[in-house]
């Protein structure tokens, strides 16, 4: 299946859109390392903003002083959530788990 042809309005637009999304991504993330944000309230936010619930879970742990790949795969595999867990996909037990394990 070929992909529509966007006009350059249509393309600016996705643009500017993809940008916002980074942005709040990046914003999150700031606030989060920095402890301005509780992992409770990161959660409440992936269920209102797309943006944010999109992002892969991995990658806000990472966010955390002394938080690399593999330390983050081993925490989420203590929380029992896949490795491409988006934030929006994860269940009820699994946000409790893993804010019993961050403890923030």
């Amino acid at each position: 299946m070929a992909l529509k042809e966007l006009t350059s309005e249509e393309r600016e637009a996705a643009r500017s859109k993809a940008l916002q999304a980074r942005t709040a991504r990046a914003d999150l993330k700031e606030s989060f390392r920095a402890g301005k944000t509780t992992l409770q309230s990161v959660f409440e936010a992936a269920d209102v903003d797309d943006a944010i619930g999109r992002m892969r879970t991995v990658d806000l742990l990472q966010t955390l002083q002394g938080v690399g790949e593999v330390r983050a795969a081993k925490i989420m595999e203590t929380c029992g959530i896949s490795p491409n867990r988006r934030l929006r996909g994860l269940g009820r037990r699994q946000r409790e788990a893993l804010i019993a394990y961050i403890g923030r």
